[in-house]
């Protein structure tokens, strides 16, 4: 059995699930020194409240303190009270710098010198 609400209702409900998920979500994205809260992420994208800016390029994506992606972005579609956004561009940040050569695996850890 379906329910059926009146518009009101659906948008206080609607607004009640967005406000929970802000709460409960430790993503968030950080652009020009502003921090949104995402309410979630999928494969290809990510949802911000649809009171967010329209974004579009380069954002930082962190979980809680830890930075995850740097990431270009466009808006793709508002839907339920969110504000979708697709990846153009999603890379991973890592602690190590990158490197341009293959490193062999059986490779010594460091030299040890005769301190004789």
């Amino acid at each position: 059995m379906e329910a059926i609400f009146s518009k009101e209702i659906q948008a206080g409900l609607d607004q009640a699930r967005i406000d929970a998920m802000k709460k409960s979500s430790r993503l968030r994205v950080q652009v020009d020194g502003d921090i949104h809260p995402v309410l979630h992420m999928w494969k290809s994208g990510f949802a911000l409240p649809s009171d967010a800016p329209a974004l579009r390029g380069r954002v930082d994506l962190y979980d809680g303190a830890v930075h995850l992606f740097q990431c270009l972005i466009i808006t793709s579609s508002d839907e339920a009270g969110e504000r979708r956004y697709e990846f153009k561009r999603a890379t991973a940040v890592s602690d190590a710098p990158a490197v341009d050569f293959e490193i062999d695996e059986e490779a010594p850890a460091g030299l040890i010198e005769d301190a004789r």
